[in-house]
């Protein structure tokens, strides 16, 4: 069983899906960080100065005690995180998009087979009957 499992984890796709896998994490850890850093601070510029992640709907305000402690904390809807989020999205399918065309640019184009040689057609196999009947 043991060596089963080696002879499946040595084969080809099993370690190309890991590294895909690892590269996909470092990727998504780049787009997270172009997109907190770089484009939002754009985006929140023409949008008034705003800062997308921090808008928000307070459902239930923080509750503090006496001695400044958080009792129960703030309950909200972080709509501005969402947003940074589909921007995310939205940036990853593009990369993705270009990624995949780039790569099916490299692929060989498969060389098409000549056709066949087209066959006698019902006439000509007609004459050559016809022909062998009058011998």
């Amino acid at each position: 069983m043991l060596k089963e499992f080696r002879n499946f984890i040595m084969t080809g796709n099993v370690i190309e899906f890991a590294v895909a896998v690892i590269m996909a994490g470092a990727v998504g850890m780049v787009v997270n960080g172009f997109v907190a850093d770089v484009v939002m601070p754009i985006v929140g510029h023409f949008a008034g100065g705003l800062d997308f992640a921090d808008l928000k709907i307070i459902l239930d305000e923080a509750v503090l005690a006496a001695d400044g402690s958080v009792t129960s904390p703030e309950n909200a809807i972080r709509w501005g995180a969402w947003v940074n989020t589909i921007v995310n999205l939205i940036i990853v399918g593009f990369v993705m998009f270009v990624i995949v065309k780039a790569y099916n640019k490299t692929k060989k184009p498969l060389v098409e087979a000549a056709p066949a040689p087209a066959g006698p057609s019902e006439i000509d196999l007609l004459i050559e009957i016809r022909d062998a009947l009058r011998k």
